[in-house]
């Protein structure tokens, strides 16, 4: 019995090779850049680097491009894919002054599907809140940064904040998932049906086959014949004679109330 709660819970498994490839930045010529990863309460990394740095890298005399070749390995394990991984990128730089200073940040979702996948990660640097502060901070070297960057993978508080666009940084992925379709969920293409595969009915013949077909008028030919075959049942025997009153209400129902009444009055006083 203790050695079956010991036992782990079943998970699936993400797998993620590849690198932070480069950086296109046209107004920065130097740049860093640290990475994490940010994932949900029922995530695990069991392997892999948590967190990251690149080497300091310049740009080339003929390319906007700033090439990092940072590499990525990490696996991670879960039960539910519910707040999925992501990668957070913050990028630094050296001003004119010398100065380490922030460039900007980013973040995108691990792949969901296995194989290989590349990535353009945004990349933003978050605004001063007066001109006074913007002078300051670039003779001093402190410019506006957040003070958790994990808030660029959420969605709570981003309203407030004014940034400007810096660039992007772009990353290769190289995906593997184990398990997943176990717990019901199923991101490979050609497994995954296609709508085509499963065609929409035409609303228009089921509503018809739906709808209950026109009455028919009789004419006086069909009266003609239904006359003919219906045979006339002559009442001879003594039983028959005696009818219910009620009962010759339902089948007689071309005469009127009136006639009706009578007769019932009639046949009441003959009982009598």
């Amino acid at each position: 019995m203790a050695g079956r709660e010991n036992q782990p819970k079943s998970v699936f498994l993400l797998l993620i090779t590849g690198e932070i490839e480069f950086a296109e930045l046209p107004t920065i010529d130097n740049l860093y850049c640290k990475y994490f990863y940010v994932y949900g309460s029922d995530w695990r990394q069991i392997s892999g680097l948590e967190e990251g740095i690149s080497p300091t890298s310049q740009k080339g005399k003929s390319s906007q491009k700033i090439v990092l070749n940072t590499p990525l390995e990490a696996t991670f394990s879960s039960t539910n894919p519910f707040r999925w991984p992501q990668i957070v990128v913050c990028c630094y730089g050296h001003d004119s002054f010398g100065n380490d200073v922030i460039r900007g940040y980013g973040a995108a979702y691990l792949p969901t599907v296995s194989g290989r996948a590349k990535r353009s990660i945004a990349i933003f640097v978050p605004e001063a809140s007066t001109a006074m502060h913007k002078i300051l901070g670039f003779f001093t070297g402190r410019r506006a940064e957040f003070v958790d960057p994990r808030i660029v993978s959420m969605s709570e508080g981003r309203d407030v904040t004014r940034v400007r666009t810096q660039g992007h940084v772009t990353i290769s992925f190289n995906t593997v998932l184990k398990d997943l379709k176990k717990f019901g969920y199923d991101t490979k293409p050609h497994s995954i049906a296609k709508p085509s595969e499963f065609p929409l009915s035409n609303f228009q013949d089921s509503v018809e086959r739906m709808s209950p077909p026109p009455s028919i008028q009789p004419t006086t030919s069909t009266q003609a014949i239904v006359e003919r075959t219906i045979p006339v049942v002559e009442t001879t025997t003594d039983v028959e004679s005696q009818e219910n009153p009620v009962q010759r209400i339902q089948v007689e129902t071309n005469q009127s109330d009136d006639q009706i009444i009578e007769e019932i009055q009639e046949d009441l006083r003959d009982d009598i």
